[in-house]
């Protein structure tokens, strides 16, 4: 199976369709759905913990269980991103009960995104803009980098990088031109 045809296939399995797959023994299923709503887990319990160990540690708990009671998820009383989304808070207020039991955890207010599926799509997009850069040749990523991710303008990038202010232009523009080809594919 090509990824092309991978990619195409994974939105037509359901939530539903992955936890009876899971049921079943079929650890790909509990990868996919991993892959589906990890960031959700992780940014809910990261929201709470303040702790990005701590949030790791409540993401792994949480696919563990899946894993070992798949029954624990009843579809007929919601979805399963928002269920996840709840056993993730559940979970890390009782971690920062441990951590600071003198705390009150009325105190902690967390906002949950109602649209689950959207906050997916993102974080998917953003592991292929993350894959797309770290394929860009060494001399097309730095200027990229320099000027996206620390705010440089082209002048500084030039300054910065020895390098003439028309090969820096160059490069990011380049640069830009191979992530649109790629994600536009």
């Amino acid at each position: 199976m090509s990824s092309a045809t991978s990619a195409k296939d994974q939105p037509q399995v359901t939530d539903t369709m992955l936890i009876s797959r899971i049921r079943a023994g079929e650890e790909d299923a509990l990868a996919t759905l991993h892959d589906r709503y990890a960031q959700v887990v992780y940014s809910v319990a990261l929201r709470v913990l303040g702790d990005t160990t701590q949030a790791e540690d409540v993401l792994q708990e949480i696919f563990l269980q899946i894993w070992r009671n798949p029954e624990a998820f009843d579809s007929s009383r919601g979805s399963l991103g928002a269920w996840l989304a709840v056993i993730a808070r559940h979970r890390a207020i009782d971690q920062l009960r441990r951590r600071h039991p003198e705390m009150d955890i009325e105190d902690v207010v967390v906002s949950v995104d109602s649209n689950l599926e959207q906050m997916a799509d993102r974080n998917m997009t953003v592991a292929r803009v993350r894959s797309a850069v770290e394929q860009l040749p060494p001399e097309q990523r730095k200027p990229l980098e320099l000027a996206f991710f620390q705010g440089l303008t082209h002048t500084e990038i030039a300054a910065k990088t020895g390098e003439p202010l028309g090969t820096v232009k160059t490069r990011i523009r380049s640069a830009l031109l191979s992530l649109r080809k790629v994600l536009v594919a």
